[in-house]
C-alpha cells in the first residue's frame, strides 16, 4: 500500500507546514490523546471521519500555535485551521501591495459569515493584530462566537460581532455609517441546496473509503454549507451590493471553490466597474484554492487609506 501524498506546501508564513506533531499537540491539549493512534502506515494520526477527533485536533492546533481556547456547539462547522490560515496570509500579501510592500498591522477587516467558529478573526488578530468585525445571520452562531471571544483575554477589544438581521443582505445593516474597512473576507456557502450538500458529503466519504452513512466529518449548519444558487449566487450578490460600499472598503475578497465560476464573476465585476480585480491562488493541503479580490479604488486612493 502506498502512503498518501504529502500535503502541498502552505503559504511560507503559515505555521502549519509538514506533518502534525502529535506529541506537542497532545501536550497542549490533552483531551486529544485518546483520538491519536497509528494509521495504516504505522504513523500517528486521527480518524478524520470522526467529527470529535477533528474538533479536538483543531482545538489543539489553536492552543499550541496561538494560545487560544476554542469551543463549538454541536453540529457546527469545524474549520481546518491550516487552510484557513492560508487565506489570512495571502490576504496580508495583497494588502501589502498598497502599503509599500510592508505587511500592514493596523487594519480593520470585516468577516462576512464568521460562523460559530470565528476562525478568521481569531487567526487574523493572532498573526497580524488586525481588528475584526464578524457578521452572521445566525443568532446562535453569533452567541457561540461571542463566547469564544469572551473566553480569550484581550480579544474583546479586537473582535466585535454583529448579527445580520436581513437574510438577503450582505453589507447593508452591518457596515455602519462612516465606518471604513481595509478588507472584507468571506468563505461563502459552497452548495446550492441541501441535497447537493448531502451528495458532496457522500462523495467525500467514498473518497476516504468510508460507509455511505458516514457524516460529513467537519459538520456544518445550513447557512455554512449551502444557499440557494450556491457560491456563484452568493458572490454575485456580494459583488452587486459592494458597489454601494465602494468607498467604505478598500478590498472586497471571497473564497471561490469552483474555478469554473471565475469567468462569470469576472464579467459581473466588469459590469460593476470594479477598478481592479485579482485572483489569488493558494495551495491548501492536498487541494488548490483561491480567492477573488476586487476594489473600486485606484492604486493611489488605496495607498492613501493605509497611511495613518
Amino acid at each position: 500500500m502506498n502512503k498518501p501524498a504529502a500535503r502541498a506546501p502552505f503559504h511560507p508564513r503559515n505555521r502549519h507546514q509538514g506533518r502534525y506533531d502529535f506529541p506537542a499537540l497532545i501536550a497542549a491539549h490533552p483531551p486529544l490523546a485518546p483520538k491519536v493512534r497509528p494509521n495504516g502506515y504505522g504513523e500517528q494520526s486521527i480518524d478524520f471521519a470522526d467529527p470529535q477527533a477533528v474538533l479536538l485536533l483543531n482545538q489543539a492546533l489553536l492552543k499550541l500555535f496561538y494560545n487560544l481556547n476554542w469551543q463549538l456547539p454541536d453540529g457546527y462547522l469545524t474549520p481546518p485551521v491550516p487552510g484557513r490560515a492560508d487565506y489570512i496570509h495571502a490576504l496580508a500579501d495583497l494588502l501589502a501591495g498598497d502599503n509599500h510592500g510592508h505587511l500592514p498591522r493596523d487594519l480593520d477587516v470585516m468577516d462576512i459569515g464568521c460562523g460559530a467558529n470565528c476562525i478568521y478573526p481569531l487567526l487574523g488578530h493572532a498573526e497580524y493584530g488586525w481588528r475584526f468585525t464578524g457578521t452572521d445571520t445566525s443568532a446562535e452562531a453569533i452567541n457561540a462566537a461571542s463566547q469564544i471571544v469572551a473566553g480569550n483575554p484581550g480579544l474583546q477589544r479586537a473582535i466585535r460581532l454583529r448579527r445580520q438581521k436581513q437574510p438577503q443582505a450582505i453589507f447593508n445593516g452591518v457596515i455602519h455609517k462612516n465606518e471604513r474597512y481595509h478588507a472584507v473576507i468571506c468563505n461563502p456557502p459552497f452548495h446550492a441546496s441541501a441535497a447537493e450538500a448531502a451528495a458532496g458529503s457522500q462523495r467525500k466519504a467514498r473518497n476516504l473509503g468510508l460507509r455511505r452513512d458516514t457524516p460529513l466529518n467537519f459538520g456544518g449548519q445550513q447557512n455554512e454549507l449551502w444557499c440557494t444558487g450556491g457560491e456563484l449566487a452568493f458572490i454575485s450578490a456580494m459583488i452587486d451590493e459592494s458597489v454601494l460600499w465602494s468607498t467604505s472598503v478598500v478590498w472586497f475578497t471571497s473564497l471561490v471553490s469552483r474555478k469554473e465560476n471565475l469567468p462569470v464573476l469576472r464579467d459581473r465585476l466588469t459590469a460593476a466597474a470594479a477598478h481592479e480585480v485579482r485572483i489569488v491562488d493558494m495551495a491548501q493541503g492536498q487541494k488548490q484554492s483561491r480567492f477573488l479580490a476586487w476594489s473600486f479604488l485606484s492604486p493611489a486612493a488605496r495607498a492613501q487609506r493605509f497611511r495613518r
